[in-house]
C-alpha cells in the first residue's frame, strides 16, 4: 500500500553534500578520487633525499578517500520512487535518454539503473527501444503478501517471546517516521520509512540473508497495479497506525495481536 513519489525536476546537481564535481559542473568520474600527482623528477629527488636521510617538510599528506554518492545510485533511488508514485506507467515504455533528459544526467547512469530494475522484475528490457514498465495484477499483489506473511509471522512471533522491551523500544522513531509520512501524504517517503521499519525489525533476527529476501519481496509489494488508484493519505495513515500498534504488541509479548497485525497489515495494504 505504501506509495511514492519521485519529485519532478529532481536532478543530481552538483551542490554540496550531492557529489563532487570536476570544473564546469561536470561530475566527477566514480572510482577516480583525486590525487595530486608529483612529477617524476620530483619523485627522484625525494627518493634520493630519503636515501641520504634526509626529511621533505614539503611533501603533502597521503590522499583520503572521497566518499560520494553515485550518480547511477541518485538515478536508481529516483526511478524506484518513480515506479512507487506511478509517475511511470505500468505497461508503458520509456528509453534512457528520455529519462536521462528528464533527470538532467546522459543517458548511461540511467541505463545502468533500468537494468538493475530489470533484475529486480520493475522492468523489462525493449530492444531498441528502452525499458517497458511491468504490468502487475492483484493477484500478484496476493501472492506476494502470501510470501512475505509465511517469511515473517514466524519470525516475529519468535522475536516476540525473545527479545526484551528495551530493544523495541528502541524501534519507536522509526515506527513514528511512518506516521509522520503518512500524515503528509508522502508517498515516497512511507515506502522509504515503512521498509526502514521492518527490517529493522527482522534484523533483530540476525538473520542477513533473512532480511535481504523479506526487503526485496516488501519492495516489489510497493509497486502499483496496472492502472490501480493512487494510494490516499487516510490509507497511509491507517497502515502507519498498524507499525504503532504491531510495535506495541511485541513490547508486550501479545503473540495473538502480533500474529494478527501482522496478517491484516499484509493483507489489507501493501506495508
Amino acid at each position: 500500500m505504501e506509495q511514492g513519489s519521485a519529485r519532478e525536476g529532481a536532478r543530481p546537481a552538483c551542490a554540496p553534500g550531492a557529489f563532487p564535481c570536476a570544473p564546469g559542473n561536470a561530475p566527477v568520474p566514480e572510482g577516480r578520487p583525486s590525487q595530486d600527482r608529483v612529477p617524476e623528477q620530483a619523485r627522484g629527488r625525494q627518493g634520493g633525499q630519503e636515501a641520504r636521510g634526509e626529511h621533505t617538510h614539503s611533501e603533502p599528506p597521503a590522499p583520503r578517500t572521497v566518499q560520494r554518492h553515485s550518480v547511477r545510485g541518485q538515478i536508481l533511488d529516483a526511478l524506484r520512487a518513480a515506479l512507487v508514485d506511478g509517475e511511470l506507467v505500468p505497461g508503458q515504455v520509456y528509453s534512457a535518454p528520455a529519462l536521462g533528459a528528464r533527470f538532467g544526467v546522459s543517458a548511461t547512469p540511467v541505463r545502468e539503473a533500468m537494468q538493475r530494475l530489470a533484475v529486480e522484475g520493475a522492468v523489462e528490457v525493449v530492444p531498441n527501444r528502452g525499458f517497458r514498465v511491468t504490468e502487475r495484477g492483484p493477484r500478484e499483489l496476493a501472492e506476494l503478501a502470501e510470501v512475505r506473511a509465511l517469511i515473517e509471522v514466524p519470525v516475529m512471533l519468535s522475536l516476540a517471546r525473545t527479545v526484551p522491551a528495551h530493544r523495541w523500544s528502541v524501534l519507536r522513531p522509526l515506527a513514528e517516521a511512518t506516521v509522520a509520512a503518512a500524515a503528509v501524504g508522502d508517498r515516497a517517503a512511507y515506502a522509504e520509512s515503512d521498509r526502514a521499519f521492518h527490517r529493522a525489525v527482522l534484523t533483530l533476527s540476525g538473520n542477513e540473508q533473512l532480511v535481504t529476501i523479506a526487503d526485496e519481496l516488501h519492495r516489489r509489494s510497493q509497486w502499483p497495479l496496472v492502472a490501480g488508484p493512487a494510494t490516499r493519505r487516510a490509507e497511509l495513515l491507517a497502515d502507519a497506525a498498524e507499525h504503532t500498534a504491531l510495535l506495541d504488541a511485541l513490547i508486550a509479548q501479545d503473540l495473538t495481536v502480533v500474529q494478527a497485525l501482522v496478517r491484516e497489515h499484509f493483507n489489507g495494504a501493501d506495508g
